[in-house]
């Protein structure tokens, strides 16, 4: 998983579009989906070899090239399935109910700790990420524009969370030092 987006199902998904060589599928995923977390090609080839191995893919004609020869991968009607499977369920809307944030928040009131310095340096972090999906959001085209806006409106919520528990910190504090 990258950034909590499965790897070897965008690139079955990129498969079912056509059948590619590693190289291609690579340039397609960091083009749509790698945006700040590019894969590697390590990761791509160690990913198609597990999905040939679990009879997902299969490698097609091999062609040469510059350099070692370019296999192409193929989707299987196996790996076309989990796909579709996958393609179709919905995404749980809260995945992770106690978050990174609400426990640092917990530990450092546990502990003694300035909670409120750490909520203050979170929110000034997720501000500048705002201002750079912001700014990408304008200069960038439609793909740009939509992965900003998704992110900018988790970090919305965030930051609507930060407050709330900013607000908060007394009460959550006598009920975790109890």
């Amino acid at each position: 998983m990258v950034g909590g987006m499965s790897v070897p199902l965008t690139l079955l998904g990129l498969l079912e579009r056509q059948p590619s060589h590693g190289y291609d599928l690579k340039r397609d995923y960091d083009a749509y989906f790698g945006r700040g977390r590019p894969l590697s090609f390590g990761q791509v080839y160690a990913t198609l070899s597990r999905l040939a191995r679990d009879g997902k893919v299969v490698v097609g004609d091999a062609a040469p090239g510059a350099g070692p020869e370019r296999k192409r991968y193929v989707i299987t009607e196996s790996g076309a399935t989990e796909f579709e499977q996958w393609l179709t369920e919905p995404v749980a809307p809260e995945p992770h109910l106690q978050t990174v944030l609400f426990s640092k928040v917990v530990l450092a009131l546990m502990l003694g700790r300035p909670a409120q310095q750490y909520l203050d340096t979170q929110r000034a972090a997720h501000l500048r990420r705002m201002r750079e999906l912001t700014d990408l959001k304008q200069a960038g085209n439609l793909v740009d524009s939509m992965l900003a806006d998704h992110g900018l409106y988790h970090l919305e919520a965030d930051l609507r969370w930060i407050d709330t528990t900013a607000a908060r910190l007394e009460m959550l504090a006598k009920v975790v030092r109890a």
